[in-house]
């Protein structure tokens, strides 16, 4: 869509195969950004909006062929977007694990937001279409906290996306690893955590979650990397997808995550920083995932970021 044609004339797009299967509403709010989702609705309820010249409801699922006929509409004058800074760019693109026709695999480093919004201004996902202005096509397929790193996927096609999705939705052909360092010696023998999460809407928006009876469904399997003096690193295979279920359900077996300023022991985090250790030890160290058309599935590694691997070597090792 020309953004020129919106507001002065109606407009006429035909989808194509990669933006079908998006309901109607989601599709006109990702390509009239600043309309209310009230107004667009309006416009669906009253007509203005159709397909092949027909009414339609907002979860209609547009299909490849479609004409889809958009009025003029008054769009809301955007703030221009902040440039993605030079070091940031060359960051980023030297942070790229993996890059084929419609996939991305980004070691995401922590500081980050995936997206802008809520105070953030430019997160990783508007930065990589400034730095890409040729893919036509940039989505996140999941998400991480800013302040995890690691391995993140971002769809150069609406059809991967739906397919990487829908794979993460039926836990099936895509896993995820991530690395911690937890305080204390985590036991052998304790290989997994099922605990039902609870997530609590506290005041002023800030989320907390915790084991309760009342939660959600939530298996982490655990697996120790290696040892060290008072604390040990261990791989964390979520099951379920629950928010800081990782975190959570390390707590709750007496080892918190090192730099976890919400489920962890914030004198140790504050004794630990002058070692380095300056922020949250949680990162999603690989993607284990099978694309279409491929049998083989594919495993992609991201490295320690410097700033948990050259801290982490000064800590004395013990046996495994």
């Amino acid at each position: 869509m020309d953004s020129a044609d919106i507001g002065r004339k109606v407009v006429l797009l035909e989808v194509d195969a990669d933006q079908a299967g998006q309901r109607v509403d989601n599709f006109l709010a990702a390509r009239l950004k600043g309309v209310p989702r009230s107004r667009l609705y309006r416009l669906l309820r009253k007509g203005e909006v159709r397909v092949n010249k027909k009414r339609i409801k907002p979860e209609y699922k547009l299909a490849a062929g479609d004409v889809l006929r958009i009025p003029p509409v008054t769009v809301k004058e955007q703030a221009p977007q902040a440039a993605v800074s030079q070091s940031m760019g060359r960051l980023l693109e030297n942070s790229i694990l993996l890059e084929l026709p419609g996939l991305l695999v980004i070691n995401k480093p922590a500081g980050l937001a995936v997206h802008g919004g809520s105070g953030v201004n430019l997160g990783l996902i508007e930065s990589l279409r400034q730095l890409r202005p040729n893919d036509r096509y940039l989505e996140l397929v999941h998400r991480l906290d800013r302040d995890t790193s690691g391995c993140i996927l971002i769809a150069r096609k609406r059809s991967m996306l739906r397919y990487l999705q829908e794979e993460l939705r039926q836990r099936r052909n895509i896993q995820k690893y991530y690395q911690a360092l937890v305080i204390g010696q985590w036991s052998k023998r304790k290989q997994h955590v099922d605990a039902p999460l609870l997530r609590i809407e506290a005041p002023g928006g800030n989320r907390i979650v915790k084991v309760s009876p009342e939660g959600k469904a939530s298996r982490t399997e655990f697996k120790v990397l290696r040892r060290f003096d008072g604390f040990s690193l261990v791989q964390a295979k979520p099951v379920t997808g629950r928010t800081h279920q990782i975190r959570v359900h390390a707590q709750s077996q007496g080892h918190s995550l090192l730099g976890d300023e919400k489920y962890g022991d914030d004198e140790l985090n504050q004794q630990m920083r002058k070692l380095g250790f300056k922020r949250l030890f949680l990162h999603a160290a690989a993607l284990r995932f099978t694309l279409p058309d491929e049998e083989q599935p594919r495993l992609v590694e991201a490295p320690l970021w410097p700033d948990l691997a050259e801290p982490l070597a000064k800590l004395k090792e013990l046996p495994l």
